[in-house]
């Protein structure tokens, strides 16, 4: 995050880890909260990732309504919601964008387009939540095939 450096990180030597950014820093503390500011504190439970540590910025210049949005009990709000597994954070995506919430689960877009992607027939997939009634946002997929694969769409259901 241009805000604040670099808070979280793969070590340079030691274990790192596909698919993780890795650990806070020494002198980061990092902490995941709910939607309604609790510190979740079970392994594997998506959050947003909260920030503090001498390297986060004080506020953003000239800007109080910024500042007030981003801070939360000293804790910077980076927007991004991840995961911890063992101690290593793996990003899930940005709350805005890329999290979408449907029938009281967390989905990440990102996750999805990855699966997608995995189908030999698909060279692209972008992946939206729609307004839904039933389960608040419904997974939509764009893809891209090499050809018109008419009966294999049923396949690719099965990847989601």
């Amino acid at each position: 995050m241009t805000e604040i450096g670099m808070g979280i990180s793969n070590p340079y030597d030691g274990e790192k880890r596909a698919g993780a950014v890795g650990q806070p820093l020494p002198g980061v503390e990092c902490q995941l909260f709910d939607e309604d500011d609790t510190p979740i504190t079970e392994e594997a439970i998506a959050g947003e990732i909260r920030i503090k540590g001498d390297n986060v910025f004080l506020e953003y210049w000239d800007n109080e309504a910024a500042t007030t949005e981003s801070f939360k009990d000293g804790w910077f709000c980076t927007g991004d919601v991840a995961v911890v597994e063992d101690g290593y954070y793996r990003i899930m995506g940005r709350s805005s964008v890329d999290i979408i919430k449907s029938g009281g689960y967390k989905l990440s877009a990102l996750e999805i387009e990855g699966v997608l992607l995995t189908h030999d027939e698909i060279t692209e997939a972008a992946v939206i939540g729609v307004e839904d009634d039933t389960w608040g946002e419904a997974v939509t997929a764009f893809v891209g095939f090499k050809r018109w694969i008419n009966a294999r769409i049923r396949c690719i259901k099965g990847l989601v």
